[in-house]
């Protein structure tokens, strides 16, 4: 059992990989994220794991940065989701996730603090950009 990266848990146990995030970044095409929390951590999942292709094709086309590139030697450390925002009618389209992501690099520890926005369009989710927390 691989645990998964975003750290999400079920009855107190982390969750296997392939029952969490897996599908999502591993079967994009037939298995999209239902919500943009789910969105989020598998976004998280594809950073720790360097596939570059599951962000950009889940980056709305209107922010999408041509490329991404991953920073040699970083260590990402864990998500903690602190607020999920679903949409508000419930037919509305956009959503938000506040979340924290650690990592090291160089021995030196870093805080993402963040607060992204999400799009539903076509029945998939789609990261918009994001508000960063000092």
């Amino acid at each position: 059992m691989l645990a998964c990266p975003c750290g999400k848990t079920s009855a107190g146990r982390c969750l296997d990989y392939a029952r969490c995030c897996g599908p999502f970044i591993d079967h994009y095409d037939t298995h999209p994220a239902p919500d943009a929390e789910s969105l989020m951590r598998s976004r998280y999942a594809a950073f720790v794991l360097e596939r570059e292709r599951y962000l950009l094709d889940t980056w709305h086309s209107d922010t999408r940065p041509p490329a991404i590139e991953f920073e040699a030697g970083l260590k990402w450390l864990g998500l903690s989701i602190k607020r999920f925002t679903p949409p508000n009618p419930p037919d509305s389209d956009t959503a938000w996730v506040e979340f924290v992501a650690r990592s090291r690099l160089a021995g030196r520890g870093h805080r993402l603090h963040e607060r992204s926005r999400f799009l539903r369009k076509d029945g998939r989710w789609w990261y918009i950009d994001g508000e960063i927390f000092d």
